[in-house]
């Protein structure tokens, strides 16, 4: 078994704080990782993603071939199809549904969720309105990890155990408020309409 992740989104979004937590859940699950990131402009509102390869064997390229991503979670809606050409025939789509409008001629946003909602497999997640309701807005990758985690084929705890590690210098309230949004994105994945 060999999952291949793509992480999308643009710069202060926590990109690359999710990547890290995927991978140490990986990595606990005893499974090999191969772990790249582009960060691009990654100051804030500049493209960044993050390939993760991990699986039960040793993995020998980091870089994801288009065709053959098994999940694109994307923090933002645009740029998860900016990637979609990655996605293998049976990978899914998970996006959040609030743009990060950083440029002048951000496309329609309307036209946007119709092209994610004419993939065969998708899931729109409003990570912003989620995050809110955990008590803080910043967590809204963590919205975004629990409506992937489904995905993922990692174990649940580790990534529970991988969230609280992430956050560990930060106050208890800090770690409790991420875990809660991670849930609540898992609740949102398994109820939202998409295929």
């Amino acid at each position: 078994m060999i999952r291949n992740i793509l992480l999308t989104g643009v710069g202060g979004q926590g990109l690359l704080t999710l990547a890290g937590i995927i991978g140490k859940a990986a990595v606990s699950a005893r499974l090999h990782l191969k772990q790249s990131e582009v960060h691009g402009m990654a100051q804030r509102g500049g493209g960044v993603e993050s390939h993760l390869r991990y699986g039960d064997r040793p993995i020998h390229s980091d870089l994801i071939r288009e065709g053959t991503a098994d999940l694109i979670l994307a923090l933002e809606p645009m740029e998860g199809l900016r990637y979609v050409r990655f996605l293998a025939p049976s990978g899914i789509l998970v996006a959040n549904r609030s743009p990060f409008v950083n440029i002048p001629d951000y496309p329609n946003e309307s036209a946007i969720y119709e092209a994610i909602e004419a993939l065969p497999h998708h899931r729109l997640i409003d990570a912003a309105a989620l995050a809110e309701e955990a008590g803080a807005v910043r967590s809204a990758n963590m919205v975004m990890l629990g409506a992937g985690s489904p995905f993922l084929e990692l174990p649940e705890p580790a990534l529970l155990d991988s969230i609280r590690a992430a956050f560990a210098s930060k106050p208890a309230s800090v770690i409790e408020t991420n875990l809660v949004a991670f849930h609540l994105g898992r609740r949102a994945a398994s109820e939202s309409p998409g295929t």
